[in-house]
């Protein structure tokens, strides 16, 4: 618009004025008009004759905050009074004087609880961290469910402990985890989530006896326990999966032929396209120097198929080095990676 102006003041039309400038005349002719004419001034607004005076307000505030009613929201206030032939004040005029008066907040005492901790944990090798959690699986009516307790190494991915049962106790619990610790070592920490049998008297215990973290997710965090989540959610999207089980023993034969195929089978992502029991076993160094040989002769045989002379291993192959739950800060993981496996897993927990 101002180019508009500098232009028709130097004397240009201003049809080609407008068209220079892409200023409708009737636009620039309105706004031109507009500014010729004084601001009118601002009608005063009336005071309302119904408004309370600075006594009444005063006396609202003060009933409010009086002790008897300092607990109390506005709308038990006013029914209050009412019944005791009382009246200072609308609900809504109550809510504005306490709004005026910085006052519009809850009003009772509430309990107030400590931040959670968020579990941060690390593991640089097989065997330093074990995740559980237990799912449910349909049986053969509604109503009946069976308990798939599974135990996983956050590391390797591998299950280290999984068995099926018709409810949910600690006792099953502290089998499976003393079966998990005979055949794969006792780790260093043991991660689950806040449910009865996780927080058992039992589980406490036991892990307390071998000298086992114990880390639990926070309350109504659904990411604090990601690796038994993921597993869960890998066996129960599969195509053989059943809608219901028709036996606690045909749940226990899937579990088993899942359990199987999974750590021996299944090309996990988060581990390079390794099998879990390839990382597991330490077999996954020796199978990457295969891939790196396949490719390098691959590269040699037909190098107008790659971008460079080196060519780097592709980045679905790569494992990284640390596995975390809620990953802590770089320069922890990067201290933890340099330390020897015993002493590299470390949690921020309640254990």
């Amino acid at each position: 618009m101002g180019t508009y102006t500098a232009l028709i003041g130097a004397g240009i039309p201003t049809r080609d004025a407008s068209s220079l400038t892409g200023v409708p005349r009737v636009t620039a002719a309105r706004q031109a008009a507009r500014a010729g004419r004084p601001e009118p001034e601002p009608a005063a607004r009336p005071v309302p004759a119904h408004k309370l005076i600075d006594g009444e307000r005063a006396l609202v505030l003060a009933t409010l905050s009086s002790d008897e009613f300092v607990d109390k929201p506005p709308l038990q206030v006013y029914a209050i009074l009412l019944e005791r032939g009382q009246y200072v004040g609308s609900v809504a005029t109550m809510y504005r004087v306490l709004r005026e008066n910085m006052q519009v907040r809850e009003r009772r005492r509430l309990a107030t609880h400590p931040p959670r901790k968020v579990p941060e944990l690390i593991a640089t090798a097989a065997g330093q961290v074990y995740s559980w959690d237990i799912t449910k699986l349909a049986g053969p009516a509604r109503g009946v469910y069976y308990d798939a307790y599974v135990m996983i190494d956050i590391f390797s991915r591998y299950i280290v402990g999984a068995i099926v049962h018709s409810c949910e106790d600690g006792l099953l619990a502290k089998e499976m985890m003393i079966d998990a610790s005979g055949l794969h070592g006792t780790p260093e920490v043991v991660h689950s989530d806040g449910g009865p049998s996780m927080t058992s008297k039992t589980v406490r215990i036991l892990l307390a006896d071998v000298g086992i973290v114990r880390s639990r997710s926070r309350p109504h965090v659904s990411n604090d326990n990601p690796y038994s989540e993921a597993l869960f959610k890998t066996m129960k999207y599969l195509p053989v999966f059943p809608d219901r089980f028709s036996s606690l023993g045909h749940a226990r034969q899937f579990l088993g032929e899942f359990v199987n195929a999974y750590n021996h089978h299944h090309r996990h992502t988060g581990i390079g396209m390794h099998t879990p029991a390839d990382v597991h076993y330490g077999l996954a160094d020796a199978i990457d120097r295969d891939r790196d040989a396949a490719l390098d002769a691959t590269r040699r045989a037909h190098p107008e198929r790659f971008t460079s002379r080196v060519t780097p291993r592709p980045k679905i192959l790569d494992r990284d080095p640390t596995a975390w739950i809620n990953q802590p800060p770089t320069d922890e993981i990067q201290l933890a990676a340099q330390h020897p496996p015993a002493s590299s897993a470390l949690t921020n927990s309640d254990g």
